[in-house]
């Protein structure tokens, strides 16, 4: 794509935009700085925000607050302008299903959370939203601005050991103030739809596998192919390796699995927190009886005080033997908001 012109009130914002995000890729590929996830989001969120107030500058559309006559707010003699939250609410509008959207919108909180904390066990925790967000932003940035502006050629493949040993739930474990964070990371995570995790754009995640080196000295030590530019073949065979590969991660238990209070306030938001009339008062549609309800109807698992408290439909749920509780996947989570979204059902889970 050719370059597009940039004015002299744009340019400013698209530099700051593209140096930030420089930034925030150099912080965080320093061997030397365990303080690399907070500073890479402090740093990306800053170039995020810088975008979109120079693309909404060159589409004429001013990106700062108003008072309700009409003028704008100004805060020491400057305008105040749109922070990140309302750039993607204005840029995408009512297309709540983005993962380029949902990616950004998960860092904001998660900014705010970290920026005055040290937490270097995060990082492997994070790395693929992150890796998203710095390929979104240059994806955006080269279909607003032109491949000129892209950041690209100026990047290289970081050089690196194998992963790090540290593991966030151990830390968690071992400093419950970092229990917050976790806490808005997996809720989060579990109440976006499975398309939009499934995402790259959401979350990059790659296999690096060692092959021979090549013949010729010219060719490309390590290339990246896009999974959609696949033939249904070659995803096939991905698929296989995939199988082999794929593991959970060191240290962590029940990793993807869901406390009942979770299930609760994940259904709640993909349902937008409806209310109903019970007993001549408007009380919230899905709450904690609900729930108990709901894994009654369906037989999802058993009751208390049985022999077996293991057998259960683990498609929704698993028995957690060490705490003696039950723990649900998101599977059951979407499951339950198709099921509360129907009327026929959710009467007959309370018939």
């Amino acid at each position: 794509m050719a370059a597009k012109r940039i004015g002299k009130t744009v340019r400013p914002y698209l530099e700051k935009a593209r140096e930030s995000a420089l930034l925030a890729v150099e912080v965080y590929n320093k061997p030397a700085v365990s303080f690399r996830s907070a500073g890479f989001v402090s740093l990306m969120v800053i170039a995020w925000t810088a975008l979109m107030h120079a693309i909404f500058l060159r589409r004429d559309q001013m990106p700062y607050y108003r008072h309700k006559n009409g003028r704008f707010v100004k805060i020491d003699g400057e305008f105040k302008h749109w922070e990140l939250g309302e750039c993607a609410r204005q840029y995408w509008g009512e297309d709540n299903g983005s993962a380029t959207r949902k990616n950004i919108e998960f860092f904001i909180p998660l900014r705010n959370k970290i920026e005055h904390r040290h937490i270097p066990a995060l990082d492997a925790s994070i790395f693929g939203e992150c890796q998203a967000l710095l390929l979104n932003f240059d994806a955006l940035l080269g279909a607003e601005f032109g491949t000129r502006y892209q950041l690209r050629e100026s990047l290289s493949f970081s050089l690196q050991l194998f992963p790090s040993g540290a593991n966030f739930a151990a830390a968690v474990k071992a400093n419950k103030t970092l229990a917050d964070v976790k806490r808005f990371i997996d809720n989060y995570r579990s109440t976006i739809s499975t398309e939009v995790m499934n995402s790259g754009q959401f979350a990059f995640k790659a296999f690096l596998i060692q092959v021979a080196n090549h013949e010729s000295a010219d060719t490309i030590p390590i290339q990246f192919v896009n999974f959609n530019s696949l033939t249904d073949e070659q995803k096939a065979e991905l698929g296989k390796l995939a199988v082999f590969v794929k593991s959970k991660p060191i240290g962590v238990v029940n990793a993807e699995l869901l406390k009942p209070s979770a299930v609760v306030k994940a259904v709640k938001q993909k349902l937008g927190n409806p209310m109903v009339e019970r007993n001549g008062k408007p009380v919230a549609k899905f709450t904690s009886d609900t729930h108990v309800r709901c894994w009654r109807h369906f037989k999802v698992r058993p009751g208390g005080g049985v022999k077996n408290p293991e057998v259960t439909n683990q498609k929704f749920c698993i028995y957690d033997k060490a705490h003696d509780d039950y723990l649900y996947t998101v599977d059951w989570v979407n499951f339950l908001v198709e099921k509360i979204a129907s009327d026929a059902d959710y009467k007959a889970i309370y018939a």
